[in-house]
């Protein structure tokens, strides 16, 4: 994949946010929390009077409720990398995803790593890179306990220290799970050479959320619109194609995969999947159950695919319990996505469900 030059998901969250290294300004946004941080108990009192948030709903919880499974941060480390190499990055720090949660009514949210992670090519920077920001994101949950969880990182190509790290960020740091990126090295995530990788996912039965790149052949096709605008979401359905066809999806059938944006244009190509599955003549070795029984074991973060028609297609394909609350913070506020979740007519305990229930019982440690 094409290295990305900053992030194409959107502008900044916030224009005013301490910056790790060298983060570029990213325009066109103004700053949705740039007031003094409040502790989330003394907003929520001042809206017991009745006031109402931004979404224009009332939010009269005693405690943040929210689990966040699409939420950014940077390390320092990986900050200086990128710098290194003259890439600039989203502005992120502690304190505003802190400020953020507490405005959007979110408990706790689980780190990942903001793209392109830390596969340059250099297995040695690689590993160094995974395990500074795997620490990073492990003390950040240590210094404020209950608010952040990990998806931790690995050099996903190289196969050793990928294997090395998973252990570690299991056994030591006790991740929650690990973040990849929907490819590397222009392969996708179920290709054959990254076999013994999900190898050890499969036999941990880890979570594994993904995130997807700007790829190297589709950059600039149309002048006036961002790579990110289409291709971040074509991104994701292409490594769902790679898993599902590839035959990596049920054969490592004990990895808990999470697909950012609502699925990306997954739900939108159903029939084609199913067109080309109905074609294949090793159907049964590399999808015995069939395609639409593996896309309804996937989960699906609503980041930015929180919209009436995302929302409807997607659980068109997938029921209710596979769907997950996800922010993309810094890119996005959390009240952006309670806005649209809110709007979409769900139910008491559909809405929960996606919210906060669905996320405790695939990752049920982040009940204590």
């Amino acid at each position: 994949m094409k290295p990305d030059t900053g992030n194409n998901d959107s502008d900044a969250a916030g224009g005013n946010i301490h910056d790790l290294g060298m983060a570029n300004e990213l325009p066109g946004r103004s700053c949705a929390c740039c007031m003094p941080r409040r502790r989330f108990l003394g907003g929520m009192a001042a809206l017991g009077a009745g006031a109402l948030m931004p979404w224009g709903r009332a939010e009269a919880q005693a405690q943040p409720y929210r689990i966040d499974v699409h939420h950014h941060f940077v390390s320092p480390g990986y900050s200086a990398a990128l710098k290194a190499r003259g890439q600039g990055h989203a502005r992120w720090s502690v304190e505003k995803s802190l400020e953020d949660m507490d405005r959007s009514g979110i408990a706790t949210a689980i780190t990942s790593l903001i793209q392109p992670a830390v596969w340059f090519g250099d297995i040695e920077l690689g590993r160094r890179l995974a395990r500074e920001a795997n620490d990073y994101a492990a003390q950040l949950a240590k210094d404020h306990p209950g608010r952040f969880g990990v998806f931790a990182t690995i050099p996903y190509p190289d196969a050793e220290g990928s294997v090395r790290e998973i252990e570690y960020a299991l056994d030591t740091l006790k991740a929650e799970g690990f973040c990849l990126m929907t490819s590397y090295d222009d392969k996708y995530l179920g290709d054959p050479s990254f076999f013994p990788v999900l190898e050890e996912l499969n036999r941990r039965k880890a979570v594994v959320y993904t995130h997807p790149l700007s790829p190297a052949c589709c950059g600039s096709l149309v002048p006036g619109v961002p790579v990110g605008m289409i291709e971040y979401a074509v991104d994701t359905t292409r490594t769902m194609a790679s898993l599902l066809f590839g035959g990596a999806a049920a054969r490592y059938r004990d990895i808990r995969w999470i697909f950012s944006h609502s699925g990306g244009v997954t739900p939108f190509l159903l029939s084609r999947f199913t067109r080309q599955e109905a074609t294949m003549k090793d159907r049964q070795q590399k999808l015995p159950k069939g395609v639409t029984y593996e896309l309804q074991k996937f989960y699906y973060d609503t980041a930015q695919g929180n919209h009436p028609g995302a929302l409807t297609a997607l659980l068109k394909l997938a029921p209710v319990s596979q769907v997950l609350y996800g922010t993309d913070f810094p890119f996005r506020p959390g009240a952006e996505e309670n806005e649209g979740l809110a709007q979409h007519g769900f139910g008491a305990a559909e809405l929960r469900a996606i919210e906060r229930d669905n996320a405790l019982a695939l990752m049920p440690q982040l009940k204590s």
